[in-house]
């Protein structure tokens, strides 16, 4: 074999002449010209200067050409004047700044695409060696990019379109992402851009924040935040980067609603929850859960709201009246609120149940007596006021306004729970009389419900004898026959104040049914049997009390619904008055309800239910004293009361403690000292 030996001299001018040609394709894609040589012929040249192992000489030149063009370039940016107040002057420069970066880019690319062999073997092998495509980054960064003046103007640039897209004008995004993308893979963008654009953002929305809560509306403001908001994630989306997202959303939270919570809440609060504003009300809290200390302050606010509303339903007598129906419907909105603004939040539901037990006892008695009235008044009103259903859901939200009460003694709630059951019981009983009903040979043409009241849940009620017509004693009689035969030994009193019938009726107009109390029933019965009757006659025929009779009457013929006529005219019913059946009575309902009028509760009334409800409290008490003093032994008379206002959960008066006490020394439960009159012994 013979060897074959290429002189020293022929692999120098070798290398040399290939780097002329490479420095010369260089220059062509730096100067954007054509090349000269077919890329592969180059690639191949490359792969053969690094075969000569001269790897290292080749990369420090190709750093040296590239270098001297990108110095070359800082030239084209010191024309611009650098002191300038035109945005489109600054505009301009952006754009010859984002054109030189993107040339840069594409010619780092083309090059590395050349020098590939030497990027994937020398710098591969050498660590401390950026590649090809690094090497251009870092030249850009130090030579353009880091020289003071082109960054400020390249920043200030930035800033200053993204100030103009802020208020309302439309600036190129894509020019915007192109340059910050730029800062961002030239690593300077967080140092450059970043501190310096949230300082501005920081500005901007400190000023803004203040001047629009002096000028705007709390709903308009929290549409205003919310808009920024999306505008900003949406700056993110198109061309910050990603890293900038949390400062910067921080940033507009702190300075649109966390320096104004107070102010907010205060301004615009009570008026959302007056007006029912649903979707501000669901924005409100959407936007103060996205702040430090925003819920728990929103949470305070509206617990402090709760308190002052509900305050002003329980402590105003005026509005005695409709006390229970407004705390229904005020629960019913703060419910809908919780649940549908304030995410069903724990917190909330749990701040709201506290505030209504604390205005609901802010009134001692009041509510418990007026609760105890609108449950019997429902009850006795039955299905004439509502369906079965709905009477249900009244009675299941009275029950928890009922619980926010501390005033009621155990007997007075059991009392209720067992007008409760009763309800549900009768529900029971009707089932099962109906299907008994349809097993009888002799089928009834009215319907009847009955409903089961037990004595000591109810009200005490007069008993009143009226003359039923035979139809309805038969089938009174065959309940009757049907109750006691399921629980004998039970006494059945019939109650003809608390019931009610629908009754069909034809007038000129055509066929009406009428939703009316027993009474007014065996009032309208009559005229199917004549044309006109006298009160006394009515009074003969009916056995209903003077007073009620009056009262049904009036109801029948001088109130909104006349289905009867009176002679003479008139508001009030007067003996010698005649009343006979109104043929042209018209009306648009099908079914009308025509209410029984009501006797007004007298003062004398109003003070027993007072006193009923003390008498239920007095055991309550007896029970505290005596189980302080079992395990005290011996107490002083102001420790003992202050000891029972600690325990019990209702408003009582020393005067009504120190009676409680004495006729507990009178049943010897305890005893005074005798020398210290004002002590108390245990009695065991």
């Amino acid at each position: 074999m013979h060897e074959i030996i290429i002189k020293p001299k022929l692999a120098e001018n070798y290398t040399e002449d290939t780097w002329l040609k490479l420095r010369d394709a260089v220059g062509a894609i730096q100067n954007s010209t054509s090349i000269k040589y077919n890329l592969e012929e180059l690639y191949q040249a490359v792969e053969n200067l690094c075969s000569y192992k001269v790897s290292p000489t080749l990369y420090k030149q190709l750093r040296q050409v590239c270098e001297d063009h990108v110095q070359a370039q800082i030239h084209q940016f010191r024309e611009y004047p650098f002191i300038c107040i035109k945005s489109l002057d600054n505009l301009s420069f952006l754009k010859r700044m984002n054109r030189c970066w993107q040339d840069h880019c594409r010619q780092t690319i083309m090059i590395r695409s050349i020098f590939l062999f030497l990027d994937r073997t020398y710098v591969l092998q050498n660590s401390l060696l950026p590649s090809i495509w690094d090497t251009g980054l870092e030249l850009f960064r130090i030579h353009i990019v880091s020289d003071s003046a082109v960054q400020k103007r390249t920043v200030d640039g930035i800033l200053e379109q993204i100030e103009l897209e802020r208020n309302g004008e439309t600036v190129d995004r894509s020019l915007l992402r192109s340059l910050l993308g730029m800062l961002s893979d030239l690593q300077v963008y967080k140092d450059s851009f970043e501190e310096q654009f949230l300082i501005e953002t920081n500005r901007l929305y400190a000023a803004e924040g203040q001047r629009l809560m002096q000028e705007r509306d709390v709903p308009e403001y929290l549409h205003h935040v919310a808009r920024r908001l999306e505008e900003e994630n949406d700056r993110i989306m198109s061309y910050l980067d990603q890293s900038t997202q949390k400062p910067l959303i921080c940033c507009v939270e702190k300075q649109l609603l966390g320096e104004h919570m107070t102010a907010i809440l205060q301004k615009g609060l009570s008026t959302l929850l007056d007006e029912n504003r649903v979707t501000e009300l669901a924005l409100l809290y959407q936007l103060f859960s996205k702040v430090k200390g925003g819920l728990p302050t929103l949470l305070q606010f509206w617990r402090d709201y709760i308190k002052s509303f509900g305050g002003e339903i329980v402590c105003t007598p005026e509005k005695d009246k409709d006390m229970v129906q407004d705390l229904l419907d005020f629960k019913d909105k703060m419910d809908n609120v919780a649940q549908n603004c304030f995410a069903r939040n724990e917190g909330f539901i749990n701040a709201m149940k506290e505030a209504f037990e604390t205005f609901i006892n802010k009134r001692p008695n009041k509510p418990a007596e007026l609760i105890a009235k609108y449950v019997d008044s429902k009850l006795r009103a039955g299905n004439k006021e509502a369906t079965e259903e709905e009477l249900e859901r009244i009675l299941d939200k009275i029950m928890i306004i009922f619980r926010f009460i501390h005033e009621c003694g155990a007997a007075f709630t059991s009392k209720l729970e067992g007008m409760f059951k009763d309800m549900e019981l009768s529900k029971d009983i009707m089932i099962q009389f109906k299907q008994y009903m349809q097993n009888q040979s002799e089928p009834s043409n009215i319907e009847l419900t009955v409903n089961i009241l037990t004595m000591g849940y109810w009200p005490s009620y007069t008993p009143m004898e009226v003359h039923l017509p035979p139809e309805m004693v038969k089938l009174q009689e065959v309940f009757k026959l049907f109750y006691l035969g399921k629980h004998s030994g039970r006494k059945l009193q019939w109650q003809p104040t608390l019931g009610h019938a629908v009754l069909k009726a034809e007038f000129k107009e055509g066929k009406k049914e009428v939703q009316v109390s027993l009474f007014q029933t065996l009032v309208l019965l009559m005229f199917n049997e004549g044309e006109e009757f006298s009160i006394e006659e009515i009074r003969t025929a009916t056995g209903i009390e003077e007073g009620e009779l009056r009262r049904t009457l009036q109801s029948l013929a001088c109130g909104k619904a006349r289905v009867l006529n009176k002679n003479p005219r008139g508001k009030d019913v007067e003996d010698g008055d005649r009343f006979n059946f109104n043929n042209d009575f018209k009306h648009k309902l099908f079914r009308i309800k025509i209410n029984q009028i009501q006797m007004k509760e007298t003062v004398e009334e109003q003070v027993s239910t007072t006193e009923r409800v003390f008498q239920d409290r007095q055991y309550q008490i007896d029970a505290a004293v005596v189980r302080i003093m079992k395990m005290r032994k011996t107490l002083s008379h102001n420790l003992l009361v202050s000891e029972l206002y600690n325990q019990l959960k209702f408003p009582v008066k020393p005067g009504d403690l120190k009676k409680r006490i004495e006729s507990l020394i009178d049943r010897d439960y305890m005893e005074r000292d005798k020398e210290t009159p004002n002590q108390y012994h245990y009695v065991a």
